[in-house]
């Protein structure tokens, strides 16, 4: 039997968001998905037509859940069950972007940073030097 209805934690395990239910479980129990709007809890049932919000590594997605899947397949299938607001890509993209060039604005060492360098790398980052 085939339940249009499944646990929060299930669906966003099958559709790959995360690599383990245990790990979608700990994101919805932080407060890290919203249904319909609404902070979620992992009893909460998504529905075909229900909207989710979830944040994951800073990056965040806006869907609409279209189908329940059966199982946790291919990723093919996974993309199957949602719909994503294109603005909620760009956004993630721009977030993308601007965390890679966070990255190259930090100072660069050769090799690890001994403990002399990640101090001075820490002071420099307290004043707001560059």
């Amino acid at each position: 039997m085939h339940d249009e209805r499944l646990r929060i934690d299930r669906w966003l395990w099958f559709t790959r968001f995360f690599k383990t239910r245990s790990g979608a479980a700990k994101a919805v129990k932080g407060g890290h998905v919203k249904l319909n709007g609404l902070r979620a809890d992992t009893s909460n049932k998504v529905r075909p037509g229900d909207s989710i919000d979830l944040v994951r590594r800073e990056l965040s997605w806006s869907l609409t859940v279209t189908a329940i899947p059966s199982r946790r397949g291919p990723a093919s299938e996974a993309s199957a069950c949602y719909d994503e607001d294109p603005g909620s890509v760009k956004r993630r993209e721009a977030r993308r972007e601007s965390l890679r060039a966070d990255r190259c604005a930090m100072p660069q060492t050769d090799g690890r940073p001994d403990k002399r360098t990640r101090r001075k790398l820490r002071d420099r980052n307290r004043r707001g030097d560059a």
